[in-house]
């Protein structure tokens, strides 16, 4: 006997999130039948929402529901201080942890040719323009201590050559090819406060 369509297709669309096998995605479809009308509600409205609502900050590349997220909106923070990662959710980590108090720059990836991904595939371009508008005097690179984190972190240093910017890199720390979000937050935290001046402008 198979379960009635409905459930298999909930089934489904479990089986399409990262992490979710047939037997957790049968285990959650089949939650969802006792959870109240309510829940269920908000649940639909919130799928939904995430498609339509969430946009990426013009700024910073961040998740938002506006023009400028949240943290690009809060003018207390160190405007000059740039914290370069890989993705949103390195955003969310290191605000969990608040040992950082400037602003952000979501790459969207890492260059890996391998891969086929080039300079001009991710978000890297603007960030010229960012030291040249927001009065930048550091720039932190937060990627992952990978061969395409360093290729990455090789290439942002080289385009911001003669530029009156600082270049440095979270400390190692953080064991190599290892995940930024599954670091732990002392480790993190410590990565942060002893990072290393690599800039290949002295005088900056």
């Amino acid at each position: 006997m198979k379960y009635p369509s409905t459930i298999l297709n909930l089934i489904e669309c479990f089986k399409r999130l990262p992490g979710i096998g047939e037997k957790t995605a049968e285990r959650l479809a089949l939650s969802v039948l006792d959870i109240d009308s309510e829940i269920i509600d908000l649940f639909s409205s919130s799928l939904k929402d995430s498609k339509t609502k969430i946009r990426r900050c013009v700024r910073c590349n961040n998740l938002s529901e506006d023009e400028l997220c949240e943290i690009c909106k809060d003018k207390s923070r160190n405007k000059q201080i740039l914290c370069v990662v890989e993705e949103p959710k390195n955003v969310i980590l290191f605000e969990k942890l608040n040992i950082f108090d400037g602003y952000y720059h979501v790459l969207d990836g890492l260059i890996s040719p391998i891969d086929g991904i080039n300079p001009e595939d991710i978000n890297i371009s603007s960030i010229i323009d960012r030291v040249k508008t927001d009065d930048i005097k550091e720039i932190i690179l937060a990627l992952k201590p990978s061969v395409e984190g360093e290729t990455t972190s090789l290439y942002i240093s080289k385009i911001l050559e003669g530029l009156d910017v600082k270049i440095s890199k979270i400390a190692y720390g953080i064991p190599i090819g290892a995940e930024i979000d599954y670091v732990d937050s002392l480790t993190l935290e410590m990565a942060l406060e002893n990072r290393m001046d690599i800039s290949t402008n002295k005088d900056s």
